[in-house]
């Protein structure tokens, strides 16, 4: 039998009239628990992109949408007066690094430090609030904000002396540690180089404290495990965070290690945040028996999928091209796993249900990665299986259609575009740079993009990422007209690649993603409309409140 909430529902799906559907609901059941009034809704369905109001069920759920005067006549229990302000689908993160965003918030903060002598003093202030023996983590560094040198440890060695260190570069692709840090991870200038890494050393061969993509295992495998309590918290501090922002869901690009802290959340039902947990690649045996013996979750914590490395990034270097650098020819990047092993571990996992998705950056990395998919297909036979190339930065000429031919999802962080575009001409030219970060040329190719952050990479701020995806104007606003403009989308079409896109890309379009009847009530209410104000003011508009099954888990004061 169905239930008298879900046959309201699907006798709205056949109403003739919004005014239908709203009466039968109304006669349907009990009051709502929650509606939201006078508001500007952007509900993301094209058949009905804009409405005035909203109504909640008790467990969660839209049951109306339409216009102030037909939800008020439902007489829901709290009403919430928007006053004008403008209310979006929640904003889906489709691509975090959810514990070390929470990490990084309580770390040494050197993403904006402008030179050498700022990035050591950070260091040196944060190691005098630290206990003797704690490491010193995170910290997202720039080189390229002071002219380019990378850090060494001959830097930060005296300011350190009693801890150790091991910080990343913002785009995680390259650490620096400090010798004690070394010394723990028994590195020395006789230790070997690594497949898939690099150890830097300097012109005497002495390890200058850099380690990048595959090479820096070698210390990871050294660094403390934090306590769970610390971790519960590095958690909680990330959804907080990311609420602030209108996030309700996140796709995590993480490890099982990740999946236990959220799990433990789930259980104890802490979670603010909904998340889609993506596991190793390499993995995909362990995750395919755990699904047959434990299903896939629910609404608030989702396994099923599976993230894999093809190559570095543009920063380090690392990124696999087809051409040399521009301002270093002789080198080409690096596949940090190589292709065959790529094509057999999607091969499995594809045929075993999971979903994959794969980090490629450079040209060499996405082509090569496209062909695997192709390949994978072809081999296991027809499917929904949307298969995903996480970043999707440097696209070659003959790949930009191929993402719609053959049904990959490009996930991308647009804030990226305006922090790379401060530099990336150098390293790449401005021809290659014309298809990099390329939203409207995939979207004119009929592609379907999610677009997310990167955090701790990049800030979860997706009110950023919507103005950096339309004005593509750079951080440094050297560029106000924009960085390659003729890539720049619309509002809505940003808006749809971080709701509805996000939630394609995770199997969840029928859930969440538009503001529709029968949907998860998670949503944001913006202090103004991003649709009717000049694109360059889009980064300043706040976020009052955000909502996720129909429970405030934000509210600005």
């Amino acid at each position: 039998m169905v239930p008298r909430r879900f046959a309201a529902v699907l006798l709205c799906a056949a109403a003739v009239s919004l005014t239908a559907c709203i009466r039968i609901i109304a006669n349907a059941g009990p009051r709502p628990a929650l509606a939201v009034v006078n508001a500007r809704i952007w509900t993301g369905v094209s058949a009905q992109p804009w409405a005035q109001a909203l109504a909640v069920d008790t467990v969660g759920r839209i049951t109306a949408v339409g216009t102030t005067a037909q939800v008020t006549r439902l007489s829901a229990v709290t009403v919430i007066d928007a006053k004008g302000q403008m209310v979006v689908p929640g904003f889906i993160d489709a691509h975090v690094h959810f514990v070390d965003g929470g990490f990084a918030l309580a770390s040494v903060q050197l993403r904006d430090a402008k030179s050498k002598a700022e990035f050591i003093g950070r260091i040196r202030d944060f190691a005098r609030t630290l206990p003797k023996g704690a490491w010193i983590t995170n910290g997202d560094w720039d080189h390229t904000n002071w002219g380019g040198d990378l850090p060494q440890r001959s830097w930060i060695d005296s300011v350190t002396p009693d801890n150790p260190v091991w910080i990343n570069r913002l785009d995680g692709h390259m650490h620096l540690a400090n010798s004690l840090a070394l010394t723990a991870a028994h590195l020395t200038r006789e230790a070997t180089e690594v497949a898939g890494g690099e150890i830097v050393r300097d012109a005497n061969g002495e390890l200058t404290g850099v380690l990048k993509d595959n090479a820096q295992g070698r210390v990871f495998a050294v660094v403390p495990t934090p306590a769970p309590a610390i971790e519960d918290r590095a958690l909680d501090a990330a959804m907080a965070y990311v609420a602030s922002y209108g996030v309700t869901s996140v796709h995590n690009m993480g490890s099982w290690h990740d999946l236990a802290i959220f799990q433990r959340a789930h259980g104890t039902a802490r979670q603010k945040t909904r998340i889609h947990a993506a596991i190793p690649l390499s993995d995909w045996t362990r995750l395919r028996d755990t699904v047959a013996l434990r299903g896939r979750g629910d609404d608030w914590l989702r396994i099923g999928a599976l993230k894999g490395f093809a190559d570095g990034s543009l920063g380090s270097h690392t990124a696999a091209m087809f051409d040399g650098f521009t301002d270093k020819p002789a080198d080409k990047g690096f596949f940090v796993t190589p292709p065959e092993s790529l094509y057999a571990r999607t091969l499995g996992a594809d045929k075993a249900g999971l979903q994959v998705m794969v980090h490629a950056i450079g040209d060499r990395a996405i082509a090569t990665q496209l062909d695997v998919f192709e390949r994978v297909a072809k081999a296991n036979g027809p499917r929904d299986r949307r298969f995903r190339i996480e970043h999707a930065q440097h696209i070659g000429p003959r790949d930009m259609g191929r993402f719609a031919k053959l049904g990959v999802i490009p996930s991308m962080q647009p804030y990226h575009a305006i922090d790379d575009g401060r530099w990336a001409d150098q390293v790449i030219g401005a021809e290659r740079a014309s298809r990099t970060y390329a939203f409207r040329s995939l979207i004119d190719a009929k592609a379907s993009p999610a677009f997310g952050s990167d955090w701790f990479v990049a800030p979860p701020r997706p009110l950023e990422g919507i103005y950096a995806a339309v004005t593509r104007r750079t951080l440094d606003d050297r560029m106000p007209n924009g960085w390659v403009p003729a890539q720049k989308i619309t509002v809505e079409e940003a808006l749809r690649a971080y709701t509805a896109g996000s939630a394609f890309a995770g199997f969840d379009e029928a859930n969440r993603g538009t503001l529709s009847i029968g949907m998860l009530a998670d949503f944001a209410v913006l202090e103004r409309d991003i649709t009717a104000i000049p694109p360059d003011q889009i980064r300043t508009v706040r976020v009052m409140r955000t909502v996720v099954g129909g429970r405030t888990v934000f509210e600005r004061p």
